[in-house]
């Protein structure tokens, strides 16, 4: 019995290893090919649109077929947002915050790319090859902190998590804005809308937010992109001086 033989199936298939044909001929299909056309079709439709059958049909095979290169539904999602996550890009830095902003940045990027690879479950820890080089990335820029492993890993999980649900948060108020509302207009109007009913007496706090300028700031022709980059950068930068706080304190 070889290391190997501990690895679960869809691990295995996960990051590539092979498995002989229990028929001992070639494959016509293989598990890169159903995982193509998955991503393909969650690309053109959603996440919703990506069915078992659909995908063998676009490959010209039953959906019984592809069982014998995916075990399930749930292992193809797992195998199509590690394809379509990619590899990171090169943020080699000496400045840890620098880093995590460009590692957050460029994950958001892919995520803005493919928004219904916020809409896959979670079925675990990252596993598969692409999602572990992401991974090394952000260690990587961490390496030079004080922080212990498991400040590194909580890091890291509260960056992803921040960067995965800001971009289906903007998904999902993009999805619900009138036909030709941007953003600014949208929030100008939600802003005038509620300080008519938010009674200072009942919400006092609120209704001062409200009665601000907040929401009429932006004007009515600034692009969405840009007041979507610029909220996402408060919240990340709130979260990189808490990083800060915790790497520069002296029980780090």
């Amino acid at each position: 019995m070889t290391s190997e033989d501990f690895i679960p199936a869809a691990l295995r298939r996960l990051w590539g290893i092979s498995e002989s044909s229990r028929l001992g001929r070639p494959a016509v299909l293989d598990v890169n090919l159903v995982v193509a056309a998955a991503v393909e079709i969650a690309d053109r439709d959603g996440l919703g649109g990506v069915t078992l059958p659909k995908v063998a049909k676009s490959l010209g095979f039953t959906g019984m077929s592809l069982y014998r290169y995916v075990g399930s539904k749930d292992e193809l999602l797992t195998l199509m947002a590690d394809s379509a996550l990619g590899t990171p890009p090169d943020m080699d830095t000496g400045d840890w915050r620098e880093g995590l902003r460009g590692w957050a940045f460029s994950q958001r990027a892919v995520f803005q790319r493919r928004p219904w690879l916020t809409r896959v479950p979670a079925s675990g820890p990252p596993s598969g090859p692409n999602q572990i080089a992401w991974m090394e990335a952000a260690l990587a820029i961490m390496s030079r902190t004080r922080l212990d492993w498991a400040h590194k890993v909580g890091v890291l999980s509260l960056i992803s998590g921040y960067v995965i649900q800001s971009v289906r948060q903007y998904s999902e108020l993009a999805e619900g804005r009138a036909e030709g509302q941007g953003q600014a207009d949208a929030e100008r109007e939600y802003g005038r809308a509620l300080v008519r009913l938010v009674e200072p007496e009942r919400f006092p706090e609120t209704a001062r937010l409200f009665s601000s300028t907040l929401f009429e700031a932006p004007p009515s022709d600034t692009p969405d992109a840009a007041i979507a980059d610029a909220d996402f950068s408060l919240g990340l930068e709130l979260i990189l001086d808490g990083v800060a706080v915790r790497i520069e304190g002296p029980d780090s």
